[in-house]
């Protein structure tokens, strides 16, 4: 545990200003801004314990070496030169994932194959005997990224990507990622003390991850094991050190969180939403009416919603007039949504006090954010 590692926390894009906030906000050392991602630097256990805590980073990534590789001779090298016995026996199974981009190698299904081919010459040559290729649920991930004719090995850290929780017993059309609620509730700013709806909450991911953030429950507590816990040097003194790290996150959970609530029209799929929050142990409010009836009031500061948009459901300009109008009336509050359709901006009778481009799986949204005077 004593090496420092060059740790990548991967992001989707347009919510990398998040997760460099969370990161820097989590501790973690040498954090830097940068597209796609964000580097940082500490020991293997400062990325399990990123995979635990990070509620924003989609994967988290340790940089076994960076090399030229101008040619398949060139890759084939490099990638031996990491010793991979730590990491991979020939009991473990893997799988290689690769990007080329403006280099020589610029087929990755081929520059995936070399870099295998590498690592299990490697392992055979060491041992005897080489690990088997899995392209559904290996042992150990490994990618490659080469961007002029320059290459870069990691080694996933995640396993299952970070969005999977596994508190998600059911979704609704068009679930949100975990990961991407997230990032919406830290660029809207609000500040985890005072009380937030989420009023078109579909299966209530926005509202159970602001619950979890607000309550100091790590994200990555619900999951079973991550990547790193299925790596060859993962044994006994790991499995104790994970399990003091987890109870460590489990005594800092707080009891006291601010009134959330999840609102929807359809109360079917405010029932998923409850059983959902049941299973992340969290405690949400419950509202079943329409956008439209809510007022003033009501004493909520802060909205952050998914609303419907015309590539995922069926909104048309009305449709997001009538939301927005509704959005409008609401005097000294903070509103943010996701829109995936440019109709949310253009009915909106004030301008946005931010706005991030931000995807939405292959739809293009923009992360819009209001202060309602």
């Amino acid at each position: 545990m004593s090496e420092i590692f060059e740790l990548f926390a991967a992001a989707i894009p347009g919510t990398e200003r998040a997760l460099h906030d969370e990161l820097r906000e989590l501790g973690f050392s040498s954090v830097r801004l940068n597209r796609g991602g964000i580097p940082f630097r500490g020991p293997l256990e400062d990325g399990w314990r990123a995979c635990l805590e990070s509620r924003i980073s989609t994967r988290i990534q340790a940089m076994m070496l960076r090399f030229p590789a101008p040619d398949q001779d060139a890759l084939y090298d490099g990638v031996r030169k990491v010793d991979w016995t730590p990491y991979i026996s020939h009991k473990t199974t893997i799988s290689v994932s690769s990007v080329c981009n403006a280099s020589s190698i610029n087929h990755s299904g081929f520059a995936a194959l070399k870099t295998k081919d590498a690592i299990v010459d490697q392992i055979r040559a060491k041992g005897g005997r080489r690990p088997s290729v899995a392209k559904d649920d290996p042992d150990v991930r490994v990618f490659l990224y080469i961007l002029k004719d320059r290459a870069a090995v990691y080694l996933d850290m995640s396993g299952d990507a970070l969005h999977r929780r596994g508190y998600r017993v059911q979704t609704g059309e068009a679930p949100l990622k975990e990961t991407l609620a997230s990032a919406m509730l830290r660029l809207s700013g609000w500040d985890r003390k005072t009380p937030l709806i989420d009023p078109m909450c579909g299966s209530g991911t926005i509202a159970i991850e602001a619950a979890q953030w607000a309550a100091n429950i790590a994200p990555g507590l619900a999951r079973e094991r991550f990547g790193f816990e299925r790596w060859a040097n993962f044994g006994k003194e790991e499995e104790q050190l994970m399990r003091e790290l987890r109870g460590k996150l489990r005594s800092s959970v707080m009891g006291q969180v601010p009134r959330i609530v999840a609102g929807d029209i359809d109360a079917d799929v405010l029932e998923i939403a409850k059983k959902n929050a049941r299973s992340a142990r969290v405690k949400l409010a419950f509202k079943h009416r329409a956008l439209e009836d809510m007022q003033v009031s009501d004493h909520y500061t802060t909205i952050v919603t998914n609303p419907p948009y015309d590539a995922r459901m069926d909104a048309d300009l009305e449709y997001c007039r009538g939301i927005t109008t509704a959005f409008s009336r609401l005097h000294g509050w903070r509103v943010a949504l996701l829109a995936g359709s440019p109709d949310y901006e253009k009915t909106m009778s004030i301008e946005p006090a931010l706005k991030i481009r931000i995807p939405n799986g292959d739809i293009k949204c923009d992360f819009l954010v209001y202060d309602v005077e």
